[in-house]
């Protein structure tokens, strides 16, 4: 029996079809990520995956400001069919010959989009310059490098959204919305997981800032500073430790295509032989149980509500001794 193609080669070859028809023209946008995301009800990874098939076969580029366009010349069968000639290689110079003007924030902003599509590995100064059709030692008047670059990135992401002043009320209020904050930042960019560290911390302010907020939620309850640094360290490194699944899973389905959903399906008769032999009765009844729902935003949100738990008696007034 054949295989059904994964759902990013079928999405690939419905705008392939749209482009090869003149449906979408030469400098037409195509869907974005997000769009396609909605249109054909697939995850970030997947969507990312069909960009990156179109930009491989020459049929589309990113165009900084615009997103993604058809490029020219669509009449040529697309890379792999017969008789198909070599992409195009990609302009990187204005018609006057003066390279497009170029910030650092430019920079940063193209490589979290890669980044977030791709995996930062994917994530080159080669490849930047490739999405902003720049030469690429231009890149470094604006990054030092690689290093530097994912500093900038990380400093980004932290920054995207405002720590609230003033803060809710309680100190417990206060972690749970640092850290589901923080969740938020690696749900949208699951390479940031592997980029923080609690023992060489990045010299990134908007990440520092989160640290300060944290260590502020919870001084002046009678806690010595050695106390609550650890308590802003913890919280924050349960975040992560629980995020690092993130990349994991956005790689998984990148590399073949298949949502998680999809991938328990094609096991689904697996599954049920080996909870029918009653080796795993709990989790059998779990499994067939329609409101137990296991993901990584229950676990991140069970495991949150156990570690603040944990955390209450140090903030309780202790016996004078």
């Amino acid at each position: 029996m054949t295989r059904p193609d994964p759902p990013y080669l079928r999405i690939v070859a419905e705008i392939r079809q749209r482009i090869s028809t003149g449906e979408l023209g030469a400098g037409d946008q195509i869907p974005s990520t997000r769009q396609i995301m909605r249109q054909w009800g697939v995850a970030m990874a997947t969507a990312s995956k069909v960009l990156t098939v179109l930009r491989q076969e020459g049929l589309v580029r990113a165009e900084p400001g615009r997103g993604t366009v058809v490029v020219g010349d669509q009449g040529r069968p697309h890379p792999g069919s017969a008789g198909a000639a070599p992409p195009r290689a990609t302009r990187r110079r204005s018609a006057g010959g003066a390279e497009p003007e170029l910030t650092q924030q430019h920079v940063v902003r193209t490589a979290i989009e890669v980044a977030d599509a791709e995996g930062l590995p994917a994530t080159t100064m080669r490849r930047l310059a490739t999405e902003l059709r720049v030469a690429t030692m231009s890149l470094y008047r604006h990054v030092r490098g690689k290093d530097h670059l994912v500093v900038l990135m990380a400093d980004a992401a932290f920054g995207e959204d405002d720590l609230p002043d003033p803060a809710p009320s309680g100190w417990r209020a206060q972690l749970e919305y640092v850290c589901r904050l923080q969740w938020s930042i690696y749900r949208r960019h699951p390479w940031l997981s592997q980029v923080v560290s609690l023992t060489r911390p990045l010299l990134a302010p908007n990440a520092m800032a989160h640290t300060e907020w944290a260590m502020r939620a919870v001084s002046g309850h009678g806690l010595d500073l050695d106390t609550v640094i650890h308590i802003a360290a913890t919280t924050a490194n349960y975040v992560r430790g629980t995020a690092v699944n993130l990349e994991r899973e956005a790689e998984a389905e990148q590399d073949t295509g298949v949502t998680d959903d999809e991938w328990m399906r094609t096991r689904g008769a697996a599954v049920a032989a080996m909870f029918n032999a009653g080796a795993f009765p709990l989790l059998a009844s779990s499994a067939n149980r329609p409101d137990v729902d296991l993901n990584l935003d229950s676990l991140f949100e069970f495991g949150l509500q156990r570690l603040l738990d944990g955390m209450v008696p140090l903030f309780r007034p202790q016996p004078s001794r």
